[in-house]
């Protein structure tokens, strides 16, 4: 059988068949279908503006190597004129993000960007590693979640940049509504497809993946021989995340836009008028500083319960009751430093390409 040739330029050969479209078509074709379709999601969505300092969430994996690659690549293509940094953080997971890292610090070198390393042993005061020796496997995603989100704002914080955007792709956000649906949380529903998002308190953040395909970015990674770390989260296979997954993939199986039609469910999804008046007012967490719906942050809140003995209080409301049962907090326990966004003055925290 004579070879397939591309769909797009008819000349070269075909070497791989698009998971989103079903096309059969050559790898130059590939990388720049994919990556027009990135700018096109920034250009309609007015993501930046030039002289945006731009900080890209860095761990070393598939989506955010392909992420910190592609928007070096437009950024220079299509003259953004932003300034990218790569920021990392470390949880502290011993045999995956340590490893991991040394792949963020070989990106920084082959993009020639700047790098800022953040942990949450510099942040908190605990590591994953020791969370999860205190609370075990089972809940150990909801530390990790929430510290991370927070973490990052605040490495962007340091840097001093106006945006923040990470690997977040089309799989990601699909998973994501379908968790919201099956937990009933109406909150995170209302705004879980969006491709931008932004608190008084909070940087700028965005998803240009938001459309992209995961089996398109492994695709991408892999023609383009990009240095990218694959070895999953050691603490993540019990995660709730992985059943909304395995469903999806079943559902992408039958019906490979079944991915895209999930998330264009969810832009679609109204919140009636009563319900969002239910719905808790952001404030500022007193200890903090950082943006919350109640006195205390979530972080503050898991902190605290690390700090005393009784992580599980952040979890379930009986944990909280007799965390609350105990008294106020001692005055002596570690608290997360306040939060300040950026001041727009510069501030020189990074590691330099050397």
């Amino acid at each position: 059988m004579a070879p397939k040739i591309c769909a797009l330029c008819r000349k070269s050969k075909a070497m791989l068949k698009r998971p989103k479209t079903g096309q059969q078509i050559c790898k130059d074709c590939f990388f720049y279908v994919f990556e027009t379709e990135v700018h096109n999601t920034i250009i309609q969505a007015k993501l930046f503006k030039p002289g945006d300092r731009v900080a890209i969430g860095a761990s070393g994996g598939k989506d955010s190597t392909v992420l910190a690659y592609v928007m070096k690549t437009l950024n220079e293509r299509y003259q953004y004129g932003l300034d990218l940094f790569l920021l990392s953080i470390d949880e502290g997971i011993t045999g995956y993000r340590d490893d991991s890292l040394e792949t963020v610090k070989r990106n920084q070198q082959q993009y020639d960007m700047p790098l800022k390393i953040l942990s949450y042993d510099e942040l908190y005061g605990w590591t994953m590693d020791a969370i999860v020796s205190q609370v075990g496997r089972k809940n150990n995603c909801t530390f990790c979640g929430v510290f991370r989100r927070q973490a990052l704002d605040r490495g962007a914080a340091m840097l001093n940049v106006d945006h923040i955007v990470t690997g977040h792709n089309a799989d990601d956000i699909a998973e994501t509504v379908l968790m919201n649906i099956m937990r009933g949380d109406i909150a995170r529903l209302g705004r879980c497809t969006s491709i931008c998002t932004q608190g008084e308190d909070t940087i700028r953040r965005s998803k240009p993946f938001k459309y992209a395909y995961e089996k398109e970015i492994v695709m991408y990674a892999y023609f383009k021989k990009l240095d990218y770390f694959s070895t999953e989260c050691i603490y993540s296979p019990d995660a709730y995340r992985g059943h909304a997954r395995v469903f999806l993939k079943d559902l992408e199986a039958a019906r490979p836009s079944a991915i895209i039609d999930i998330i264009h469910s969810g832009e679609a999804f109204e919140i009636k008028d009563e319900v969002k008046a239910t719905q808790k007012l952001q404030q500022t967490c007193q200890r903090c500083g950082y943006m919350s719906s109640n006195a205390l942050c979530k972080a503050c809140t898991l902190l605290e319960g690390l700090e005393r003995g009784m992580a599980e209080s952040g979890i379930t409301d009986r944990a909280r009751k007799r965390l609350e049962a105990e008294g106020p907090a001692p005055d002596n326990i570690r608290t997360i430093p306040f939060f300040n966004p950026p001041s727009g003055q510069p501030v020189v925290t990074v590691e330099a390409p050397s």
